[in-house]
This record gives structure tokens, sequence and C-alpha cells, in this order.
């Protein structure tokens, strides 16, 4: 070959590279997720992180934008970190940046479609009411709660005006359509954090070496009050006569709520070689677990209880779950991201709690529900506890066949957001 027909050959061949480069960039479907609403919280830190995993498994070819009310706390750092080409805004997000909706007007033209995130219902309504009437461009709902309350007029009306509308739990499903929601697809589809598999494991394995926590021969416990005491925490300070009246609701029923977890646990610690980790899904339940459950525990028991008492992040939760043998309590997100990673985990829930732990009826794991206001229930806990740690591999397939049957209705879900994107 001469000089001048590789010349010609290497011109041609760049060039040919450069179309097809522009061409893929000019089809890669632009989404716009508006989700991450707090970040008190593992687990709605785990919604974002966890449908962006899920949309780049079965959507990978798709350029996200995540729209943030909040990624403080070193959240913005830890999604980086693993979508490092992930774009980020707060601009018109929150109360403070509110002044900032042009700048999110202007990203509109970019996007082709909007879909709103995991949450306890609609979050951001004004967000969707702003895309609607910016762009006309299509949107959907993934994996939202609908409480009968939160369903008004507006809430309705949004809803049956998107492409489609997954709600994470039946009873939801069963709201919407008694308020006369009626976009073209309304089903059940799992929550976001199902999705989250970003890791801490140097931070968690050195925990669980100071802790004395071994691989496999521990279980995690995570208490709750039945509301959680937001107003304890910095920023989030309300008036007294705001919240009072709360603070008695949990005060009154702390100790019925967390007797029977703290019963499992001497069960679990006297019966078996496991050891416990009490730990939080929330800031405000580090104190609750020190006071409500490790203080309360026989001194004999104590020596085999672990107390965490600082918060963490998402990330170490997760690699701390998947060293233990299992999770149980009273919250919701974490047992959602074990059973999202094969991990077995009983679900606790109080009435005052979004119907969202319902999904555990629905994934067909309804055994390892547990109504608090149920004495029934309540009375089989100590038992499915002691299942955790005696049929271990037993537990294992179940939670492993749960997540199989989550991961193909993420899949179907995603697929109909691939349908309205490639339109």
């Amino acid at each position: 070959m001469n000089r001048r027909h590789f010349c010609a050959t290497s011109i041609a061949g760049s060039l040919i590279s450069a179309i097809r480069a522009s061409a893929n960039d000019q089809k890669k479907p632009r989404i716009l997720l508006r989700s991450s609403w707090q970040t008190i919280n593992i687990g709605d830190i785990a919604h974002s992180p966890g449908l962006l995993a899920i949309l780049e498994k079965h959507l990978p070819e798709a350029e996200v934008t995540l729209w943030a009310s909040n990624v403080d706390r070193g959240v913005k750092e830890m999604l980086l970190r693993r979508f490092p080409r992930l774009k980020i805004t707060t601009a018109g997000g929150n109360r403070r940046t509110w002044g900032r909706t042009g700048e999110i007007h202007e990203l509109f033209k970019e996007i082709d479609f909007f879909l709103h995130g995991s949450g306890p219902w609609l979050v951001s309504p004004r967000s969707v009411e702003e895309w609607i009437k910016q762009t006309g461009k299509p949107f959907g709902v993934y994996g939202i709660s609908l409480p009968e309350e939160r369903a008004d007029e507006r809430i309705v009306s949004l809803l049956s005006q998107s492409q489609f509308t997954f709600f994470r739990d039946s009873m939801s499903l069963e709201v919407a359509r008694f308020k006369g929601v009626s976009c073209p697809v309304m089903e059940f589809g799992p929550d976001g954090a199902f999705g989250f598999d970003i890791l801490n494991e140097k931070k968690a394995h050195q925990f669980l070496k100071d802790n004395q926590l071994e691989n496999k021969k521990f279980l995690c416990m995570i208490p709750r009050y039945r509301k959680t005491p937001e107003w304890e925490l910095p920023g989030r300070e309300k008036p007294e006569s705001e919240w009072k009246h709360l603070h008695l609701r949990n005060q009154e029923m702390a100790e019925k709520d967390l007797k029977p977890y703290r019963e499992a646990i001497t069960s679990l610690v006297r019966q078996t070689s496991m050891k416990v980790l009490i730990c939080p899904e929330d800031m405000t339940q580090i104190k609750l677990g020190k006071k409500f459950v490790y203080d309360r525990l026989p001194k004999d028991v104590q020596k085999r209880v672990v107390w965490k008492s600082e918060y963490w992040l998402t990330d170490e939760a997760l690699s701390t779950y998947l060293q233990s043998a299992g999770l149980f309590g009273l919250e919701q997100h974490s047992p959602i991201m074990c059973i999202g990673n094969g991990i077995p985990a009983l679900l606790g829930r109080f009435r005052e709690q979004t119907t969202k732990g319902f999904m555990w009826k629905d994934i067909g794991l309804s055994d390892w529900y547990f109504d608090s206001d149920s004495k029934f229930e309540m009375e089989r806990l100590t038992a499915a506890v002691l299942e955790l740690a005696n049929d271990s591999q037993g537990c294992i397939k179940r939670a492993r066949k749960a997540q199989n049957y989550v991961n193909s209705l993420n899949q179907k879900c995603v697929n109909l957001v691939r349908k309205h994107v490639t339109l």
C-alpha cells in the first residue's frame, strides 16, 4: 500500500467513525430523573442510585440527568463514584433553589423523557406540572405509593397525563383505580431502591472487625418510631405545636412496638451462636436503638449485641448487610435493599406508615411481613428470626426467588421507558 492510498484510507476510516459516533450521540435517549428527596434516611438515598442502576442495566444507551432535591452529606460523591458520567442538578429542586427554574427550563429542551422516581407519593407534583407546561413531552412515574389522602384532584389529573405509573404496592394501585387515575399503563412496579448496588467494603469491613462481627454470623436489626421525629434534626426544627402530639404517640408506643424485637434478639442470642447488630436507617434511630432496644436487653444478651452509635451512608450499610445472615426490624428500605441483593429480610410496619410495606406480599414474602398492630403476626416474629439463623440456605433461596421476580418486573418497566424514549 503506497503512502497516498494509506492516507486516503485512514482519512476515510476516521470520517466513517466520526459519522457513526455522531449518529450514536444523536440516538442517545435523554432522560431526566426527578428523585433524591432527602439524605437523612439511607433508604431515601437508595432510590436514585437504585433506579440509575436499573436503567443502566436495561437501557444502557440512555443519558440520564438527575434532578435532585438534596444530595448533601456525601451522597453526591457516592453517586458520582458509581456513575461518573451522571449529570446532577438541584436547580429548582427544593425551596432554596426554586428561583433557578429558568435553568431547568433550558435543560428541558434537551430532554426526551421525564421520569419521576420512587417515593411515598407523587413527591414533586410541581416538577411534573412544569414539565407538562413547558414541553408537552412524555413522562412516567416509577415505583410510588399513593395514600388515599394524597390522591386529590391535582394528583389524579397529573398521574392520568403520564404515559405510565408504576405503583410499588398493590394497595396504592387499588387507590389509584378507585380515585379515577386513567393513564395508559397502571401496574405494580418495584421501588427503585431494589436496584441499589453501591458498596463501601473498606468502611464496612473495618466496622465489623472492630466490633467482632464475623461474616454470616450476625443479623441486623433496625428500630423505628411510629412517626420519624425529624424535628429533632438540625435544619428540620418545627414549632412544638406541630410535633408534640406525634412525640407523645412515639413515646406511648415505643416500648410496645420494640418489646417483641427485644424478645426475638434474646431468643436468638441464647439459642444460637448468632450476634446482632442494632443499626439505623435514619438518623433518629440511633438513640432509639440504644434506649429502647440495647439498654433494655438482659446483661448476658448484651454481650453479643452491637449498637451502632453513628449514622452511615447507604453504601456502607449495604456492604454490612451483605456480610450478615439477614435483617429484621421496623424499617422498609433496608429490607428492600437486602432482597434486591439476595439477602433474607423480614419487614415490620405500623398503620402510621405508607402502604409500601405491603409489597412484601406482592413479591411472595407474606410470611416475612409483620404488622405491629396485629398481635397474631407479632407472635410469629421470634420463630421467623430464629429461622434466619437456623435455616440460612433456605432463607437465601427464598430471598433470591423474590429478587429474581423483582428483577423481571424492573426489566418489564424499563422496556416501557424504552418504548417512550425511542419514539
